[in-house]
């Protein structure tokens, strides 16, 4: 084996575990050091955008959070996106036909939740451990 192709071997095995979801949301599945977050903030379609995140108070991208009870301040720029939270006992969503910031108290027990625009499920998409 050359160097160059052992080196283009390990490039490409590198960005295929990346992973991560379209239209700016999370990595899928989460993991990395547990977060402990005072706060979360959602965010979704700025500027008509097809865009979605989850973060802490502070602008981290959300990951793997610690199991607990969470705020959770969802900030809908647009009227044609929206916000869905779903998960063990969770399952909130703001509006799709209006832009709104929108607060939710959340119970997060250990799993996996995801976070999408029903209008774009596929486009618009994240998910986060909870340990």
């Amino acid at each position: 084996m050359t160097r160059a192709f052992i080196l283009t071997a390990t490039v490409l095995v590198g960005a295929a575990a990346c992973g991560g979801s379209s239209g700016g949301g999370q990595p899928a599945g989460g993991g990395g050091p547990v977060q402990h977050p005072a706060s979360l903030v959602g965010t979704v379609g700025q500027n008509d955008a097809f865009t979605i995140s989850l973060t802490d108070d502070k602008g981290a991208a959300i990951s793997n959070v610690a199991a607990g009870t969470y705020k959770l301040t969802v900030h809908d720029d647009s009227g044609i996106h929206n916000f869905h939270v779903q998960g063990s006992g969770v399952n909130d969503a703001t509006s799709i036909t209006k832009a709104e910031v929108k607060t939710y108290s959340l119970t997060l027990t250990p799993g996996t939740y995801t976070f999408l625009c029903d209008s774009h499920p596929t486009q618009m998409k994240g998910s986060f451990k909870v340990s």
